[in-house]
This record gives C-alpha cells, sequence and structure tokens, in this order.
C-alpha cells in the first residue's frame, strides 16, 4: 500500500474549513464580552466549546495534506 495523504482538493477544502472554524471561534469569544443575555452567552460558550473540538480534528488531518 502507499502512503496515506489527502488529494489536493480535500487538501484545500480542509484548510477552508479550519478557517471558517477558526472565525467562527473568534468571532464567538468576542462576542460573549458584549452580550449581556445568559442564554445567549450560554449558546455562545457551546459553540466555542465545539469549535476548539472541530478544530482538534480537522488538525488531526493536516499530516496528511498534499502540499506538491
Amino acid at each position: 500500500m502507499g502512503k496515506e495523504e489527502l488529494a489536493f482538493h480535500e487538501t484545500m477544502d480542509t484548510h477552508e474549513l479550519l478557517n471558517m472554524k477558526t472565525v467562527g471561534l473568534l468571532k464567538s469569544k468576542l462576542m460573549q464580552g458584549v452580550i449581556f443575555d445568559q442564554d445567549l452567552r450560554a449558546l455562545l460558550q457551546k459553540n466555542v466549546e465545539m469549535s476548539v473540538i472541530d478544530i482538534k480534528q480537522l488538525q488531526r488531518l493536516y499530516p496528511y495534506a498534499k502540499t506538491e
């Protein structure tokens, strides 16, 4: 068997998803500082927690990314 790696389009998709999740995480963290409604703040915190998990999972794919 050959070396496992992502195809070019999969590498690009992974990078785009990681960027999207990172921007969403930053936005949620920033918004928590200006939101006074506790229910909304709790939703934002849950979004932050889930985004961190998603980002870690996406980062595990980077060793398989095709760069050449």
